[in-house]
């Protein structure tokens, strides 16, 4: 009977002893304490009444002895859960000789030892100063309690993660501020590192939690990120800003171009002298040039803001080539340049966006023509291999430093990138080349030597198969900006130029 109350004694000052979870030695103490507890009770029960029957009577003595053998025991009962109470918690390693009671104070952020349940049984950590306006008592709580409630889900997953058996898990949770820590920020970010800890049979004990606060990264994230919708909306501010002036520019240009070639044919009246004529003549080529130009822009805008629209087709490579050869080669004849065209004998046709595939040359081949002083060699070859179309630009002109190769196609970037430059430009011929052999899934690379030249080498598929379905013009779905007058509204917006030459015709007629 004695074992029996000493065992149901010992299961409430430590009710996981039991279950195995501390050491024998331990076990033997609470079996000890608590035989006494329950021999001193017994005792108290029958010595009680007779000690106190003498003096207050049988009838007082008997319920007097019996509430204080009860006393007793409740007694006993505190002070064995106060020793003994902790059976089942975390354990963690004792301090070495040499080393300070706490080893865990020297730790980074702030230590917790918590049980299986996730309550915390032991706080400890170099800086746990800083998390104390943040935890309301949290000895003997559930962390849980302590962290904001959208994140409690996370942190409850990654516990049940560490029960079945994972090593280590990771969280970032928030900490609310407690009442009454007025200076303190709303929230602490903190990155909770959590890892099981073992008893002597490897089963789980508890869980080592070691909190970092990770404000000061969150804000350098948080402002990483809005920098980069910042440079985003910028970006796409400047495509946009682009697309309109480039359109709006075009029009009167149209109109300057026009007249231009009016004045030049002497359609209303033959002019007066030669001086006039060559006015006129560098009128238009100023005009040409910057039309060019605003060309360019208009397509760089669009494929920067992904509503360039390709329009596919099956044509002759040959074609391309030698089209790109007769538009240029009186440039090279004038600037003393050789131009030569090599094209494999069976290169036969490809899918591709022929208005872009020949932009590509004309940008490459005008490049090229550009940098190579008199006496120098443009050359143009064209090859198919394995399925890909194969497009090389060599020459021997001034070439490229090694330190600016990598820039080399960036937008409005240049060789001569000063106020004494010798080459006109706007640097966007190369960056608008890479835009539209990217938007034909293929590849653009450049290899040069100052003094000895350059070779540009673009592949593209030869079956048009790099191309993306929604890259492909005529899915009515694209947003175009400036936005196109559709329907009976395009047929009343004609431009410019068209009028000119119409009433041009007329009065001449």
């Amino acid at each position: 009977m004695a074992d029996r109350i000493a065992l149901g004694l010992a299961g409430a000052m430590a009710p996981h002893v039991c279950a195995g979870d501390r050491a024998d030695g331990d076990t033997a103490r609470v079996n000890r304490f608590a035989r006494r507890l329950a021999v001193a009770s017994a005792v108290a029960v029958f010595a009680a009444p007779l000690a106190l029957a003498g003096p207050l009577g049988l009838a007082v003595a008997l319920p007097a002895g019996v509430t204080s053998a009860g006393c007793l025991l409740l007694v006993g009962l505190t002070v064995g859960m106060q020793r003994f109470g902790r059976a089942g918690k975390a354990e963690f390693p004792a301090a070495g000789p040499g080393e300070a009671a706490d080893p865990y104070v020297l730790c980074p952020g702030l230590v917790l030892g918590l049980d299986l349940h996730g309550a915390v049984v032991r706080m400890s950590g170099r800086d746990a100063a800083g998390f104390t306006h943040y935890l309301r008592a949290p000895a003997g709580r559930p962390l849980i309690e302590q962290i904001h409630v959208s994140d409690r889900l996370v942190f409850a997953a990654a516990l049940d993660r560490l029960r079945g058996g994972e090593r280590a898990a990771e969280v970032e949770v928030r900490l609310e501020r407690r009442a009454g820590a007025a200076k303190a920020a709303p929230y602490l970010h903190a990155r909770a590192s959590l890892t099981p800890v073992s008893d002597a049979e490897g089963a789980l004990s508890g869980i080592f939690c070691q909190m970092t606060d990770i404000g000061a990264e969150r804000a350098l994230r948080d402002a990483a990120c809005a920098a980069e919708r910042q440079a985003e909306n910028a970006n796409e501010a400047k495509s946009r800003f682009l697309a309109a002036v480039s359109h709006e520019l075009r029009t009167p240009l149209n109109a300057i171009l026009g007249f231009s070639d009016i004045l030049i044919g002497e359609y209303f009246g033959r002019l007066e002298n030669d001086r006039q004529r060559e006015y006129v003549r560098l009128i238009r080529q100023s005009g040409g040039h910057l039309l060019s130009v605003v060309n360019t822009m208009l397509d760089m805008s669009k494929i920067e803001a992904g509503r360039y629209e390709l329009v596919m087709d099956q044509f002759a490579v040959a074609d391309v080539v030698h089209a790109c050869e007769a538009m240029l080669s009186l440039q090279a004849r004038e600037k003393g340049v050789t131009l030569t065209a090599r094209i494999q004998r069976d290169l036969g046709e490809a899918i591709a966006d022929q208005r872009a595939l020949q932009q590509v040359l004309i940008n490459l081949v005008g490049n090229a023509i550009k940098f190579t002083d008199a006496g120098g060699v443009v050359s143009v070859d064209a090859v198919a291999e394995c399925g890909w179309l194969k497009i090389t630009v060599g020459d021997t002109g001034i070439g490229i430093a090694p330190e600016k190769l990598s820039m080399v196609g960036q937008p409005f970037m240049q060789v001569q990138d000063d106020l004494a430059r010798q080459y006109e430009g706007t640097g966007l011929g190369l960056s608008l080349v890479k835009g539209l052999v990217a938007l034909h899934g293929g590849t653009f690379s450049i290899d040069s030597k100052p003094g000895e030249g350059t070779v540009v080498t673009v592949i593209v598929p030869m079956d048009g198969s790099g191309i993306h379905p929604d890259e492909e013009a005529g899915d009515g779905r694209m947003v175009e900006f400036p936005p196109r007058l559709r329907g009976g509204q395009a047929s009343a917006a004609k431009h410019w130029d068209d009028a000119v030459y119409e009433n041009a015709e007329a009065q001449s007629a």
